[in-house]
């Protein structure tokens, strides 16, 4: 008897243990997570929230603008803090992510709508960020935009 009552308990928990693990919270992959600080930063972008975009920019930081320009980590702050352009819709996708052992490297396409000299504007930009991963975190130390010419 007392060998029937284990073996029902071993299969019980046996049997169990695929729920409890379903169950379970699951771990985001960096691919998830690196998306989501894309999405994060450019929402920070047009409410302005320069301690997130702060956050997210190491120190080194370069960005290569569709104009062909530069700038640092100061300069995209500051681009952020003096943006006052009426964003209707700023959709991003076509996300790939590939990841390097501590370093990513972020493609993604942002489709861009509003109003330009009162005329509705649309945009698309690609996008190349490449993140490293540094005290458990992921920043970015390079990003690169090119403007997608209009059909």
């Amino acid at each position: 008897m007392t060998s029937r009552r284990w073996l029902c308990g071993v299969l019980l928990v046996a049997c169990s243990a695929p729920a409890f693990a379903s169950q379970r919270m699951s771990v985001p992959s960096d691919q998830e997570v690196l998306i989501g600080l894309e999405k994060r930063w450019n929402e920070a972008f047009y409410r302005k929230d320069m301690d997130f975009i702060a956050s997210v920019l190491a120190d080194e930081f370069i960005a290569t603008y569709d104009d062909g320009s530069r700038g640092d980590k100061a300069k995209e702050l500051a681009l952020a803090a003096a943006f006052d352009q009426q964003v209707e819709s700023a959709n991003q996708d076509d996300f790939t992510v590939k990841i390097y052992r501590n370093t990513a490297v972020v493609w993604f396409t942002l489709h861009l709508v509003g109003m330009k000299q009162g005329k509705k504007a649309e945009v698309t930009m690609n996008y190349t960020d490449v993140w490293v991963m540094r005290d458990g975190r992921w920043q970015c130390v390079s990003s690169q935009s090119t403007r997608v010419a209009q059909k």
